[in-house]
């Protein structure tokens, strides 16, 4: 039964990856610090996906412990209010994160459910999908629609290669401007934390 489950589960993993992939349409949007990202349009959708890619000199033990620390990774995550960790399953977590946002657009909350496999070389991808209903909503806030994507982290020797990919539907509206500085923003500050905290003596 359990490699039932877990064949399920990583065909299922495959199936996202590829609905979010759309790799022949990356275009790079920026490139700079040692952290490259890249956007692509998804079809149905006014909201392109981003694709953020870095290396970070710290073994992929030291960014896994990062990113489980679910209250603690509010601190690198772009523009996080709070962050709190709301169920968990063995590889399966639930969390409720608050966003804050620029004038004139209203701070935004979102539910996650992750879901991790690890594969024999050592790399780790979490699944994120967005969980909207999972909780009532909160007065203030505006709850993202819809969130897929990923992290996946793969060790290369004393370092390890990161890749950020996700597309959300924010829900509510959000002027283009402030909808277009996001999907770069989001990565290029998220990783950059991370590596910041990851690469901490």
């Amino acid at each position: 039964m359990g490699s039932f489950k877990q064949v399920a589960m990583v065909v299922g993993l495959s199936a996202v990856l590829a609905q979010v992939a759309h790799a022949e349409d990356w275009k790079v949007a920026k490139d700079e610090e040692g952290i490259k990202i890249s956007l692509a349009d998804v079809e149905g959708s006014d909201y392109k996906a981003y694709r953020g890619v870095t290396v970070i000199k710290a073994p992929l033990a030291r960014v896994k412990a990062l990113q489980e620390d679910i209250a603690g990774a509010c601190a690198w995550i772009h523009e996080c209010k709070t962050q709190k960790l709301l169920k968990q399953e063995g590889d399966q977590v639930w969390t409720y994160t608050q966003f804050n946002a620029p004038w004139p657009v209203t701070a935004r909350d979102s539910i996650l459910h992750v879901t991790t496999t690890q594969d024999a070389d050592g790399s780790l991808t979490r699944k994120l999908e967005g969980v909207p209903k999972y909780l009532p909503e909160e007065k203030g806030f505006v709850r993202v629609a819809k969130v897929e994507g990923f992290w996946k982290l793969v060790p290369k020797g004393d370092t390890t290669e990161v890749t950020y990919q996700v597309h959300t539907e924010p829900g509510g509206s959000v002027p283009s401007m402030v909808a277009n500085k996001f999907v770069v923003d989001a990565p290029f500050n998220t990783l950059k934390g991370l590596r910041a905290k990851a690469q901490k003596p």
